[in-house]
């Protein structure tokens, strides 16, 4: 069980690098792409499609799929392959392609911060100002509030007690 949780986290983490590695070139894709189709059908050069980067889930889940069949078949001449081996594959399928999702997550909302970052740094900047200001309100108000004041000067009890006419 163990090792099923290491490699699960280890495709999790392969799956980031691959979506991430394919949103930077898709010479794989295009080339396979290339090969398959007529040139009527064939995705322009600009086209940044790949194989996990802006696919739909099941055309994700089904390259993804492919992928760890080609190295299962590889690995059956090193490996004796059972149902211990099946199922750390299959694991890694699926941490593979929760990887790519995570790292969908995460590149749209860094693209998100880009876009918005200068908006928040204003709206920012101008609640600093704001606070500022109002400090600089409190500040003069109570300079105003003791220039105004007149001091009365209390009178003590003895003259209280007679004006009451208690003395």
């Amino acid at each position: 069980m163990t090792i099923e949780i290491i490699l699960f986290i280890a495709a999790i983490l392969f799956g980031v690098v691959m979506y991430w590695r394919e949103s930077r070139g898709n010479k794989i894709y295009l080339f396979f792409n290339k090969l398959m189709n007529s040139e009527e059908l064939q995705m322009k050069d600009t086209d940044t499609k790949g194989f996990v980067y802006q696919q739909n889930l099941i055309l994700r889940l089904v390259y993804i799929a492919v992928f760890f069949l080609i190295l299962i078949l590889i690995l059956q001449f090193i490996i004796p392959i059972n149902y211990t081996a099946i199922s750390l594959f299959i694991s890694m399928i699926f941490g593979t392609l929760i990887g790519t999702y995570i790292a969908g997550a995460i590149f749209k909302s860094s693209e998100i911060i880009e876009e918005q970052a200068d908006a928040i740094e204003d709206t920012f900047n101008d609640v600093i100002e704001k606070g500022k200001d109002i400090l600089e309100d409190f500040q003069a108000k109570e300079t105003v509030i003791e220039k105004e004041a007149p001091k009365v000067t209390e009178k003590s009890a003895r003259d209280r007690l007679k004006d009451k006419g208690l003395l």
